[in-house]
């Protein structure tokens, strides 16, 4: 072998690699972009779950989109006030006190819903609505084949009783869950906030009996129980206005199917019952007291004589 052909051909490399690494770097300084130095410091400022709740590709993706203003500093559901506040102090803003939310499932049926079939697919909830609209007879519950389950990056929903329960300790509010229900059972409501309407079934109260027993009736008997205006039978159902509800759990007692959380006991409901029969009572007593006063007041002058 010919010495100074190799030797030729490692120099050939040597300059081709020394060209390359010139060329290179001068492409990357033309076609560099400029990263803003607050991106790194708001990336770090979130806590890299990378769960897509936000709405962007990761953290990353979130970080950039703050910075540029697509996004506001508290777009973090994992990271929470805590991370919202070191983003906004990087940033130099306030931070928004927006009060944090948590998932619920709009549901009470599962095992007390009637099944239409033996359901022996994919235990996926969008397969199962292929399948003549699911397994459940109740075209609006829950059907309980865990495809919120299988998203969620924080154990915090699981399947119980035949349909999908969400641990709020656990829960981070990032919306996976939401997306993943086909029935739009899922909703983020306000963590403060514990009474919330099991149900979201919108036929009528005799056709919603045969297909739940928990379902709601729309019978407005929450409606007329709530002194915040509150509640509201809507298409049906009822809804909650959870900017006006206030916790008492009125409704809750009220709600002869139990379709509203959380569900009293045996005796709440019986106090609550004696309670509203007294109310009825006195309310009674008085219009006929006032019945009475107006007959008496108007008995003189039906008694006086014409012309006086």
């Amino acid at each position: 072998m010919d010495t100074m052909n190799i030797v030729s051909a490692v120099l050939v490399l040597f300059v081709m690699g020394v060209v390359f690494a010139l060329l290179l770097g001068i492409a990357a300084r033309v076609f560099a972009v400029e990263v803003d130095e607050r991106v790194p410091l708001v990336r770090d400022c979130l806590p890299g779950a990378n769960c897509g709740g936000c709405g962007y590709p990761g953290c990353d993706g979130l970080a950039a989109a703050i910075v540029e203003g697509k996004a506001p500093v508290n777009g973090c559901p994992v990271g929470g006030a805590a991370a919202a506040a070191k983003i906004a102090e990087v940033m130099g803003v306030e931070a928004d006190t927006a009060e944090p939310k948590v998932a619920h499932v709009h549901c009470n049926g599962g095992c007390n819903a009637i099944d239409k079939a033996k359901y022996e697919g994919l235990q996926d909830c969008n397969a199962a609505m292929r399948v003549a609209n699911g397994p459940k007879e109740c075209a609006f519950g829950c059907m309980g084949l865990g495809s919120c389950v299988k998203e969620c990056a924080f154990d915090a929903i699981h399947i119980v009783d035949g349909k999908a329960v969400v641990d709020s300790e656990k829960c981070v509010a990032c919306g996976k869950c939401v997306a993943a229900c086909p029935k739009k059972l899922i909703d983020l409501v306000p963590k403060s906030k514990k009474v919330h309407v099991n149900c979201m079934n919108h036929d009528k109260g005799a056709q919603a009996m045969k297909v739940c027993t928990n379902a709601c009736i729309g019978c407005m008997k929450c409606e007329k129980t709530c002194k915040f205006d509150a509640i509201h039978v809507v298409n049906n159902v009822a809804v909650i206005d959870y900017d006006k509800c206030k916790n008492c759990k009125m409704c809750t007692k009220a709600c002869p199917k139990n379709a509203i959380e959380p569900i009293p006991t045996k005796e709440e409901k019986e106090k609550f019952d004696a309670m509203m029969k007294a109310q009825a009572e006195k309310a009674r007593a008085a219009a006929q007291a006032a019945a009475e006063a107006k007959a008496a007041e108007a008995a003189p002058a039906a008694e006086a004589p014409k012309g006086e």
